[in-house]
């Protein structure tokens, strides 16, 4: 999630800033001039989206583990760090490098998934470009975030009253 903090309009070129957590979790600051990039528009709020809820805030970096076509469509397996994984599922999205795709399959206990681009996606971004050891920034699933954290919560609360409860019956019990 980029802000334009320059704007050359006759020659079609924005400036935008990258604070330290953006280099940190992008592969942004090993880009040259010239490299392409990916951009999208920000999603109105109350307006369409697919079922695909993107912010734009960068997770992490995965790295391409293999690629491959079936028919028109494009493949690609994504090796990523662990502590990412959990919010990674099946038919879920994924942002590829800003864009939105869908998770096809998960490994769980490879640290992979894949996803496909169908032949339009592939000519409309720069994910196609990527090949088996390249960087992309994965944006995971905020809804898997948001329910994990709830969760979690959750988890804690009910094993504190399990606790209580057990310290409970041993008290009963020893009278």
């Amino acid at each position: 999630c980029l802000t334009a903090t320059e704007l050359d309009m006759e020659q079609k070129r924005f400036k935008v800033g990258l604070a330290p957590e953006t280099l940190r979790k992008t592969y942004l600051g090993e880009l040259k001039a010239g490299d392409k990039v990916n951009l999208e528009r920000a999603s109105e709020i109350g307006g369409r989206n697919s079922g695909h809820f993107v912010q734009g805030h960068v997770d992490g970096v995965g790295i391409v583990a293999d690629r491959w076509i079936d028919e028109d469509s494009l493949f690609y397996k994504i090796q990523l760090e662990s502590a990412l994984m959990p919010y990674v599922v099946p038919k879920g999205f994924i942002a590829i490098d800003g864009t939105s795709l869908t998770v096809c399959e998960v490994d769980m206990a490879a640290n992979t998934f894949t996803f496909m681009l169908v032949e339009y996606t592939q000519k409309k971004i720069i994910v196609p470009a990527k090949l088996k050891g390249d960087k992309v920034n994965i944006e995971v699933d905020v809804l898997g975030k948001y329910s994990h954290t709830a969760v979690q919560a959750f988890t804690q609360r009910i094993e504190a009253l399990e606790a209580k409860v057990k310290s409970l019956e041993e008290q009963l019990a020893n009278q």
